[in-house]
């Protein structure tokens, strides 16, 4: 193929991925208060999209999470449309790797999953690692290939992770949890290493062998031994009573005013802890 067609196929192919899947909404979106709170440089943010794209990666990597960035902080002098600074550092479809705001993903579902036990020294190289390469392209490559999966086929858990694993090869061309994964590399961190068992007379040792960048998906921050699961709520502290429930009856008027606000107007209030100082604007967010 001439590179004038694969950069006008990829051109189309790119803005029909790009289009959300109709019917697709965030079962949990995070709160955007709580998770500004807790993040860290060096945290992975996973994100569970809703383009066409992010159903083929889910669906291939069985898997909640289509797409990943790094938090870096507020390190550029940019920000976003409602005024927040960009935070985060990302390889997206037909953009190439850009910074981004946090509000960005305000109404998705995300996780976070922290490096255990990550130097100092350590976190700011995977930082500038990432920093460097702000500019590079999207890998076209895998894009094009992604066309072979378009039609949904069963596929054996086996083959998965080797699907995805395209490419061209470039080391100027990256894809998001390929670019972390290497950030990571470059320090030694581990994520999900292969793990080569040596036997002797001595001791049973575990040798780690560092997969290839293509192989990381946005699951294995997740799955990972070495990263932990932080879930912003539970860490601003979370005291079950203070939740309002639907099917509960309303207390006493003069008790009211110590009860948290609701989210949203109309309709039935959701559940909202009672988030302590200073985060407590996490719980009256669109009151």
């Amino acid at each position: 193929m001439s590179d004038i067609a694969q950069s006008w196929l990829s051109r189309r192919l790119i803005k029909y991925l790009e289009q959300t899947s109709p019917g697709l909404e965030p079962f949990t979106p995070s709160d955007p208060s709580a998770l500004e709170s807790v993040l860290q440089p060096g945290d992975v943010l996973l994100v569970e999209g809703n383009t066409r794209v992010s159903g083929i990666i889910k669906y291939l990597t069985q898997s909640t999470w289509s797409h990943s960035a790094l938090y870096v902080g507020p390190r550029f002098n940019k920000r976003a449309m409602d005024g927040k600074p960009h935070v985060l550092i990302e390889a997206n479809l037909g953009q190439g790797v850009i910074t981004a705001s946090l509000s960005k993903y305000t109404s998705f579902h995300t996780r976070v999953c922290r490096p255990v036990g990550l130097s100092e020294e350590d976190r700011e190289r995977v930082v500038e690692y990432m920093i460097k390469r702000l500019g590079i392209e999207y890998d076209v490559k895998n894009i094009i290939d992604l066309m072979r999966y378009l039609v949904p086929v069963p596929v054996p858990a086996r083959f998965r992770r080797r699907m995805l694993s395209f490419g061209s090869g470039v080391p100027t061309k990256v894809i998001c949890s390929g670019l972390i994964a290497q950030a990571f590399e470059s320090v030694r961190y581990p994520i999900l290493p292969r793990i080569e068992l040596v036997e002797s007379k001595e001791k049973r040792r575990e040798i780690l062998h560092i997969r290839h960048h293509s192989l990381y998906m946005p699951r294995d921050f997740d799955i990972s031994p070495y990263f932990r699961i932080v879930k912003p709520t539970i860490e601003l502290g979370f005291d079950y009573h203070s939740l309002r429930w639907a099917n509960r009856p309303m207390p006493p008027e003069e008790e009211r005013d110590d009860m948290p606000r609701p989210l949203a107007e109309g309709g039935n209030p959701p559940l909202v802890p009672d988030l302590p100082e200073p985060v407590a604007a996490a719980a009256s967010i669109k009151a």
